[in-house]
């Protein structure tokens, strides 16, 4: 029997309900680690270092859908809790059709300054060229990618993350199977692996577009609708977090790969890129239960439903914390063998991503409930709080102590500055917990 947001959700129902969604996003941040396989091992270690250097100013662009989605999410699942099920279509179809016209626009910008962003990123020579074929494929299908972002979380409202993750199983899928085909069979290099990541992002932006397009049994489908500015508006506001944290992620990268550069050359780039491969694998699991709680809070708040309200927060937290500590000892276990995988071929690098993603892999103790806290709040209508959480945690804390820390431990400062940041994260996200939780009455 589906579980509905209706429901009561003991540990048990809880988990079930999010699993589909924290399994697509671990399987999405592996298929991007296979991707990142076979640029480093086929292509050679100047194409993965231009593939790093690229890939934020990508992902800049295509935050806007994570934004609509997670900030959209709340407003059609807490429509939905209010009864509201022919508005929530209608905003749900406003949303997808906004999201369609504005990925086609800025996929249209990326690929016209993709050249002089790639050389300001620091590229020049073959790098350049590197950056520049890899980054245009990708662009073309950023309206896909923006859909397949936000259709992860409205998948969940449908109250079908079932369906989601089979999208998301078929897309990765298609990316492993190309990257065998056109990387490590054909002498595509780079280019294959492009193309390869291009077509997942179709496959992924597509079928859910049909499904929600015809007739389906779910609790969301495209219909016809009007412009609700308001709705749009309060979905940026909602969403701003996420957009905020993805952007700024993304910024900060770019920062750690000019550190990177300056106290480890050109190494230091493809280190921090493997880093970032296998953090986020780790990572998929917190922001996966994330995509997957958020609409249950939200149809509650929308409902009324306090005693729910407090056992989704109460179990949400201790999952988030008991599953930091199994994560840090994991990674502390499968550094080594993890990036043999990645750099095996060069011993001093090898040796600079083993030591750093150690360091990196003390943030998963206070990462899960630093994810958890601006989701929770997004959920709960309120993008302020939710935008205040993600721009510490990703721009502040990170910018401030990336600067600093190497001053003093040099490289390590600089793989120590993001557990130092999920720290701080954390204090500021248990103040907030406590201050706002007589408004929405979930402690």
């Amino acid at each position: 029997m589906a579980i509905k947001l209706s429901d009561h959700f003991t540990f048990g129902r809880l988990l079930k309900f999010v699993f589909p969604s924290i399994v697509m996003m671990v399987f999405t941040s592996i298929y991007g680690v296979v991707d990142g396989l076979f640029v480093s091992n086929f292509a050679g270690k100047e194409a993965f270092t231009a593939v790093n250097l690229i890939f934020p100013f990508i992902m800049v662009l295509g935050a806007v859908g994570f934004m609509i989605g997670t900030g959209g999410t709340a407003i059609v699942a807490k429509t939905m809790g209010e009864g509201e099920n022919k508005k929530a279509k209608e905003y749900f179809s406003f949303l997808v059709y906004v999201t369609i016209a504005l990925g086609a626009a800025i996929a249209i910008l990326g690929i016209m300054f993709l050249r002089p962003v790639a050389h300001l990123l620091g590229a020049e020579g073959v790098l350049l060229d590197y950056c520049v074929i890899y980054g245009r494929i990708i662009l073309a299908a950023l309206p896909f990618f923006m859909l397949q972002n936000i259709f992860q979380s409205f998948f969940v409202s449908a109250e079908r993350p079932q369906l989601g993750l089979f999208v998301t199983v078929a897309a990765g899928v298609t990316n492993i199977v190309l990257d065998y085909l056109l990387v490590g069979v054909l002498p595509w290099g780079l280019t294959g692996a492009a193309i390869a990541t291009a077509a997942s992002q179709v496959i992924g932006g597509l079928i859910p577009f049909l499904y929600f397009a015809f007739p389906n049994t779910s609790a969301l489908k495209l219909t016809r609708t009007k412009v609700y500015p308001m709705v749009l508006l309060k979905t940026c506001s909602n969403g701003m977090s996420e957009l905020l944290g993805n952007v700024s992620m993304s910024i900060v990268s770019m920062l750690y790969n000019f550190k990177l550069i300056e106290y480890a050359g050109n190494d230091g780039v493809a280190s921090y890129g493997v880093i970032m491969y296998l953090q986020f694998v780790f990572l998929s699991i917190f922001i996966g239960y994330a995509i997957g709680s958020a609409p249950i809070v939200s149809y509650n708040y929308g409902a009324g439903n306090e005693r729910e309200l407090k056992g989704v927060f109460r179990k949400s937290l201790i999952l988030m914390v008991s599953t930091g500590v199994v994560m840090m000892a994991s990674s502390f276990i499968l550094s080594t063998p993890l990036s043999k995988i990645f750099v095996g071929y060069d011993k001093g690098l090898f040796d600079m991503t083993v030591r750093g993603f150690k360091l990196f892999s003390v943030a998963f103790l206070f990462c899960g409930v630093n994810i958890f806290a601006s989701s929770f709040f997004t959920a709960l209508n309120n993008g302020v709080v939710s935008a205040i959480l993600s721009v510490l945690r990703t721009v502040v804390f990170q910018v401030v102590l990336v600067l600093t820390l190497p001053l003093v431990w040099k490289l390590d400062g600089i793989w120590f500055s993001n557990p130092m940041a999920e720290i701080l994260s954390a204090v500021v996200a248990g103040v907030f917990f406590v201050a706002m939780r007589k408004k929405y009455k979930y402690m």
